[in-house]
Order: C-alpha cells, then structure tokens, then sequence
C-alpha cells in the first residue's frame, strides 16, 4: 500500500452533530472516525459478509441497473488498455441482487473477475435503506444526495470530483491517498474521453510506479496524505482533491454524499474549462497570455474589482451573480454557440 503522510482524524464526535461547516472552511480532508458505527448495513458486516449481503438484497427495488465488469487479469483495476485508447472492462446491467450474488459466488478466488457498482442512487435503487443509514447531513441544511458503491477488491484510480464528498466506509476496508488540488501536473491525468468512471483519472500505475516514464510523481507523492477507513469511519474530501481509492477486502460497500455549496443557477467550471480548452488553449502564445491577464482580471481575481469604479447600476454582468443575470448569460452563451 502506499505510504504518505497521515489524514489529519477526528474521533469521538457526535454522529448528530457533525462538523461540517467548520470542515467546509478549513477545506482539509478529514477522517472522521466511526460517525457511521451503528448504521444498519455497518453492522451486519461487523457479523459476516453474509449478513451484508443479506442486509443489502432486503432493499433492492429490482431495477437494472449498470455495473462495471473485468476479467481476473484486470485485478481489479478498472483503467485502460495498453495505448489509453479503450477501457479494459465493459459495463453490463442486470438486477443488484444478481450482482451481489455474483460477487458472493467469487468470495473466496484468489484473482476474481472485478465486479462495481458505482455510485447507484440510494432513494431510487434501495428504498427504505437510508433510514437506518443516514449520515444526517440534511439536519445541517446540506443538500446531498446519497450514492452506494458496491464491489469486490477495486481500486479506483487516483481522480478528482468538483462537489465536496462524504465518503462512509459501511462494509470491507478502504485506503484513500489524497493529493492537493495543484498536483494535477505531477500526476499525469490520462484522456478526458473515454475515463473509468466518468472523470479524468491519473495514468500512473500506484502499485509499481514507472518513475522514468513519470517522474514528477515523486513531487506528488511528497505530498500525499494517507488513511484507511475501517467500517463506521468516514472522510471529508474537499472539491477537486484527487484521490486514490484502494478496497481491501473481498466485499466492500461505501455510502457518499456530494455537494456543492454554491447557487444551482451557477453553471458548471468544468462546462467552462472545455469552452477555454476549445476557445483559448491553441492561440498563438502571445494572445494566450494576453487573455490570462484578461481571466485574472475578470474571473481569477476578486469578485468585485472588474466593476467597482462603476455605478452600482452600470455594472451588469460585473456584479454578483443572481437567478436573472444568470438566465440572461445562459441565453446568450447559448444563441452565440448555435450560430
């Protein structure tokens, strides 16, 4: 397993009563120990795998639903081909319990065919299971969804995710191993399309790094911040952290909630990233770094200085943000793309 540095941990805290606000400002990951100790699904696994089994077949509403599905020569690594050109597992859809039979039937395989269910909505895929499995945050005014992820020995490579995440280990064992934001170049992200999961994923094998192939990944190891979460535990990881999820036993189920702290109307940085990567990213370089200084200007620096020596009422677009403007921006963003 990797070595890092150790994941700042609380314990002893109130489940009810989590820190989150605090969590949000200090934006540093965070383990927060045993906070889903008496869940329903966390005790059942303290007994047997069987039980969790059992426990999770209870709620199946019996929808098809995806999972991702390797042979034994993955290892339960879900990545790609030699050239990043194809993944090297396909996604099938069948009925969760037929899954989870599949996985009990592999419990014992010394290299298993990997099977992982990911990020399956809660509320549509297990009804009745949150009551019992809950990890409060609604109580604290967050809005989050909560998502259950299912499989046998995986490692998710190392990506990042732009919500902020509470991650609850409920069954098996988890090693995370984190990376700050402004790592990104010494992790080596692999192709934007097709990705694993969804999202840009490191390219670097953690297991048996080729340090000439990729040798600013000794700087990002530096930096890393390592934990494993034992059933119960739980970890804050700030947005676009990247992160390096490593299940260590033969069944592992994981409950997350996702959010983001900032108004609905706002669009998504990520929508923003592709429209400058296809508008900026090929410029001569003269006019790349004449339009940084532009994005400094209007996006990067503080919110209030594009427009502050102007009337309140002159300022438009250069004014905060709201549910109008924002309709108003979408409208002609839109009418210039379709031209």
């Amino acid at each position: 397993m990797l070595d890092g540095m150790p994941m700042r941990t609380l314990d002893g805290l109130d489940a009810n009563a989590l820190p989150m606000q605090a969590l949000l400002n200090e934006g540093q990951p965070t383990v927060l120990k045993g906070i889903a100790r008496d869940w329903g699904l966390v005790q059942a696994g303290l007994e047997s795998t069987q039980h969790a089994l059992a426990y999770l077949r209870r709620f199946d509403a019996g929808m098809q639903v995806p999972y991702s599905y390797g042979s034994p020569e993955i290892a339960g690594r879900p990545f790609y081909n030699a050239d990043f050109t194809q993944l090297n597992f396909e996604v099938r859809r069948g009925v969760l319990t037929q899954v989870l039979d599949e996985i009990a039937e592999n419990l014992d395989g010394l290299q298993p065919p990997t099977y992982y269910v990911a990020s399956l909505l809660i509320e549509r895929t297990l009804p009745g299971f949150a009551q019992a499995n809950d990890a409060g945050l609604a109580g604290q005014g967050i809005n989050a969804s909560a998502s259950i992820w299912i499989g046998n020995r995986v490692t998710a490579s190392c990506h990042y995710d732009i919500p902020d995440n509470l991650a609850c280990c409920a069954v098996g064992r988890r090693q995370f191993t984190l990376f700050p934001p402004e790592q990104i170049d010494n992790l080596y992200p692999g192709p934007l399309a097709p990705t694993p999961g969804g999202q840009v994923v490191s390219v670097v094998d953690f297991d048996n790094p080729d340090f000439e192939r990729y040798p600013r990944f000794r700087q990002a190891l530096a930096t890393a911040r390592t934990a494993v979460l034992e059933p119960g535990d739980a970890i804050f990881i700030p947005g676009l952290w990247w992160h390096h999820v490593r299940s260590l036993a033969p069944f592992n189920v994981l409950v997350n909630y996702w959010w983001r702290g900032t108004p609905a109307f706002l669009s998504s940085p990520l929508t923003a990233l592709q429209h400058a990567m296809w508008a900026l990213r090929d410029l001569p370089e003269r006019e790349k770094q004449a339009w940084a200084k532009m994005f400094e200007y209007y996006v990067f620096g503080p919110g209030e200085r594009a427009g502050q020596h102007l009337p309140e009422a002159a300022r438009g677009d250069l004014a905060p943000f709201d549910e109008t403007q924002a309709r108003r921006m979408r409208a002609m963003l839109l009418g210039q793309l379709n031209r």
